[in-house]
């Protein structure tokens, strides 16, 4: 396997192999940003649901851990408006990381496919010097060409699926704060 990756490189061109680096670098972005925001939105949620907890169990306000309780500070009496910036605050958070998998996502298949047309270019140009081209030298050049838009169509589906967990993660996130802020205004008609 070793062998067939270095012959496949020693082989390439320069652009093909920037190519494929770029898209080992999307790769590892793609990887590392899903780790790290999933690990983030998982320990936020777990603080937000004991919050919520407290709160269903007749706490009059928010715990000492939910992003909310800075809000609280802020203002002494329960503020509709206040809580709806943190709110807003708290969504942008929540998303962050979703716009790079997204362009992730979108534009690596045509990095791909850049490095693909390339190779396909130099194979053509490889084979026109020949005095035959038969199948048999024709196919591999092209099946070589193709190993660009198959990572980059690898890379994109990756980045796609990290997208969507982590969108539902964040609206997760996003609607415990919300129902946290709908009972602490309940709670502030009540009185």
């Amino acid at each position: 396997m070793i062998d067939i990756i270095v012959g496949y490189i020693d082989r390439s061109s320069s652009i093909t192999i920037a190519v494929l680096g770029l898209l080992s670098f999307y790769l590892f972005l793609t990887i590392w940003t899903y780790v790290y925001r999933y690990l983030t939105l998982s320990r936020w949620l777990s603080k937000e649901k004991d919050s919520m907890e407290q709160m269903h169990m007749g706490a009059t306000t928010v715990t000492h851990q939910s992003v909310l309780k800075s809000c609280l500070k802020r203002s002494p009496a329960v503020n509709a408006r206040m809580l709806e910036m943190c709110e807003y605050a708290a969504t942008k958070e929540a998303t962050k990381g979703l716009t790079l998998l997204s362009m992730i996502a979108s534009t690596s298949p045509f990095i791909g496919l850049f490095g693909t047309v390339i190779s396909i270019l130099e194979a053509f140009a490889g084979l026109g010097t020949q005095k035959s081209a038969t199948l048999s030298v024709v196919a591999p050049a092209i099946s070589e060409a193709l190993v660009a838009t198959a990572a980059g169509i690898f890379v994109a589906v990756f980045a796609y699926s990290f997208h969507l967990l982590l969108k539902r993660k964040a609206y997760d996130l996003t609607t415990l704060i919300a129902m946290q802020i709908d009972m602490l205004l309940a709670q502030k008609r009540d009185t």
